[in-house]
C-alpha cells in the first residue's frame, strides 16, 4: 500500500470542506472529483513531508504486524524449533535463552554469521544454541546438509559436529559432499557410517523439517534466526545478535 492510500481520508475530508456542496463520495461529479484530485495535489506539494509521515506509520504498522505474525508461528511450532531431536545443540543445553539459526553452507553471509555465533557462545554461559541445515541455495549445499545430518546422527552430543561444522563453512571453495566428506574425516568421523547414514529416512526427514519450519516463519534467506519469540532474517552482526537476546531475556537490548 502507497502512503498515499494512508492520507485520502485526511484529504477527502478537506476537500469536502471545500466543495461543500458535494453530500457524499458517492454523488460526486466528474468535474468536483478532479477538484478534490488538484486540492490533494497541492496540499502532497505544499506538505511533502506528510508523505514521510505516512510512510514512517506504515513501516511502523507493518513491522508489528510481522512481529505478531512471527512471535504466533514460534508459539505454534515451537517444540520443533526449540527441542526437536534432529536439532544440533550447543552451549548451554539448559540455558535460558535458545539461539536457533538456519544456515547454508555455501552461504558468504552464514560464513561471515559463524565467527558471531562462536563469539556469543564463548561470551553468553547461559544461551543455548540449536543449528539448522537450511540448503537454499544450491545441490552442493543439499549435498553438504545431507552429510551435516549423518554427522550429527553419529555424534549426539555436537563436539566433533561443531568441528566440522567450522571446517566446512570457514573452508574456501563451494560446499558440496566431496567437501563435506573431507570436513567430516578431518573432524575424525567415521566417513563410512556417514555415507550410509546419508541415505536414511531420518536425513530427509530432518530436512524436510527444516524447510517446513522456515516456511512457516517466513524465512526466504540465510542466516536466518529465532531467537526467544522473535524472527530474525538476515544477518544483523554481533551486537545486533547480541540485542535480540537482550530482548528475549530481560526485555531490554542490555541486561
Amino acid at each position: 500500500m502507497s502512503p498515499l492510500r494512508l492520507l485520502l481520508p485526511a484529504l477527502f475530508a478537506l476537500a469536502i470542506v471545500a466543495a461543500p456542496s458535494a453530500a457524499s463520495a458517492q454523488s460526486f461529479s466528474d468535474g468536483q472529483r478532479g477538484e478534490i484530485e488538484t486540492i490533494i495535489k497541492s496540499y502532497l506539494v505544499s506538505h511533502p513531508e506528510v508523505l514521510e509521515e505516512a510512510m514512517a506509520e506504515l513501516n511502523k504498522r507493518q513491522a508489528a504486524a510481522e512481529d505478531e505474525k512471527h512471535q504466533a508461528s514460534v508459539a505454534q511450532n515451537s517444540n520443533a524449533i526449540f527441542n526437536s531431536p534432529r536439532n544440533v545443540t550447543l552451549g548451554n543445553k539448559n540455558g535460558d535463552v535458545t539461539f536457533v539459526e538456519f544456515f547454508d553452507y555455501n552461504c558468504g553471509y552464514c560464513k561471515r554469521a559463524m565467527s558471531d555465533m562462536l563469539d556469543l557462545m564463548k561470551s553468553d554461559p547461559k544461551l543455548k544454541v540449536v543449528l539448522k541445515e537450511f540448503p537454499v541455495l544450491s545441490e552442493g549445499s543439499v549435498e553438504a546438509a545431507r552429510v551435516a545430518v549423518a554427522v550429527r546422527m553419529q555424534d549426539p552430543g555436537g563436539s566433533k559436529y561443531l568441528d566440522f561444522h567450522q571446517k566446512l563453512l570457514g573452508g574456501r571453495g563451494p560446499a558440496d559432499k566431496a567437501r563435506a566428506l573431507a570436513a567430516a574425516k578431518d573432524a575424525g568421523l567415521d566417513v563410512a557410517r556417514i555415507e550410509k547414514d546419508m541415505t536414511s529416512p531420518e536425513v530427509r526427514a530432518t530436512i524436510e523439517e527444516n524447510f517446513k519450519l522456515a516456511e512457516a516463519m517466513g524465512m526466504n534467506g540465510t542466516p536466518s534466526y529465532v531467537i526467544g519469540k522473535q524472527v530474525v532474517v538476515g544477518a544483523i552482526g554481533l551486537d545486533g545478535l547480541k540485542e535480540k537476546i537482550g530482548l528475549a531475556r530481560c526485555g531490554k537490548a542490555t541486561c
